[in-house]
């Protein structure tokens, strides 16, 4: 099948099931991932579909689109090598400059939203941020928010990291409750014992 009639039957089978697994698709299509991920790409560029984890959502046009150029907590310009999305129910997507800002708007939510994706800091590819590692008072500065939070997807390559650059690597709820102290511990110090 010739990357045109891919695109368009990818088309059809998203407007049809608004929601479909990379795997699915590649099935469906007998093509590997990797051409299934090359084929989305212009779908992902018009608007019509949103990356998720493994798979991909429709997005109805009718839908607020997200803001993606400024974060949703700190109002700071977006990186895109540095965003933490959340994505709730109905595809409704936020976007926050780095994991700091993503951690503390990700505990602000009672409810899970149904996904919190980011980017590996070294390899530059989408993880689910619920299965994460953090990396937290390194050397690097890299001119984001304070506490830096930086992201990876295996824990060996941010134990190696610092190793190389110092801090500490945290799982997804460790790193939530970690920033939330330390930004609580800067806004309203504890009283020293005199």
């Amino acid at each position: 099948m010739l990357p045109a009639a891919r695109l368009n039957r990818i088309k059809e089978l998203i407007f049809e099931k608004e929601n479909m697994k990379i795997s699915e698709l590649s099935k469906e299509l007998d093509v590997s991932e990797m051409t299934i991920h090359r084929d989305l790409k212009p779908l992902v560029e018009e608007g019509i579909i949103v990356k998720t984890f493994g798979g991909i959502s429709l997005i109805h046009k009718k839908q607020e689109q997200p803001q993606t150029d400024t974060c949703i907590l700190c109002n700071r310009a977006n990186h895109i090598k540095m965003t933490y999305r959340l994505i709730f129910p109905g595809n409704k997507i936020e976007v926050a400059c780095c994991a700091h800002c993503g951690l503390l708007r990700h505990r602000q939510f009672r409810e899970e939203p149904i996904q919190a994706i980011c980017l590996d800091f070294i390899r530059q590819t989408t993880i689910n941020a619920s299965m994460a590692w953090f990396v937290t008072d390194n050397s690097i500065d890299i001119g984001c928010c304070q506490p830096q939070v930086l992201t990876f997807e295996w824990e060996q390559h941010a134990r190696k990291f610092v190793k190389g650059f110092g801090g500490n690597v945290y799982s997804f709820h460790e790193a939530m409750d970690v920033v939330f102290n330390k930004m609580n511990d800067h806004c309203c110090p504890r009283k020293q014992k005199g």
